[in-house]
């Protein structure tokens, strides 16, 4: 049976377009990262680290938990939780990506934090772990090591607040009032 429906109008072109030009842009952060993260984990020993710069050293660790850890001692089960977490949050994200493809600052963060979080579920699929090689450190303070999914994900966050931050301002400035002073 033939198709009947009309053809997409101009404006759902663009919809559509936009939201796949942010899907690709979350798979580019994803391959930067796996082959960030395969590059060091094929060049280093777990443990081994290379001088960058007087407070940056290149480093293979691995992070069964979350962020800074959290849960790393847990026995495995934490993988499952943080693969679900992550899962969910990537279709609440894509759904959120096809809704609005044109708010720019608002699908930017979104795809930041896809990209990120679908570089690290890749990881606990693949591995069991995260993996880190980012360290950064002053004198004998060290802050837990990274990767480029996590930078992407604090980006991305950071992006989220500022397109809210200024979405409260559009709000104020519509509605004509003024913050106390």
């Amino acid at each position: 049976m033939p198709d009947t429906r009309p053809p997409p109008s101009a404006p759902q072109r663009r919809r559509a377009l936009l939201f796949r030009a942010w899907l690709a842009g979350a798979l580019v952060i994803v391959v930067l990262d796996q082959f960030s993260k395969a590059y060091v984990n094929s060049h280093l020993r777990y443990g081994q680290r290379l001088h960058v710069l007087p407070v940056f050293d290149i480093t293979l660790l691995y992070n069964p938990g979350a962020a800074f850890s959290f849960l790393a001692e847990d026995g495995g089960w934490q993988r499952w939780l943080f693969t679900l977490i992550a899962l969910g949050a990537a279709g609440l994200i894509i759904h959120l990506l096809r809704k609005n493809p044109g708010q720019t600052l608002f699908c930017a963060s979104m795809m930041a934090i896809l990209g990120g979080a679908v570089g690290n579920v890749t990881d606990r699929l693949q591995h069991g772990h995260v993996i880190d090689f980012l360290l950064f450190y002053w004198n004998n303070w060290y802050f837990p090591a990274f990767n480029i999914a996590d930078v992407s994900i604090t980006c991305g966050a950071a992006l989220l607040i500022l397109d809210e931050i200024l979405r409260m301002r559009r709000e104020r400035g519509k509605t004509g009032s003024s913050p106390p002073s």
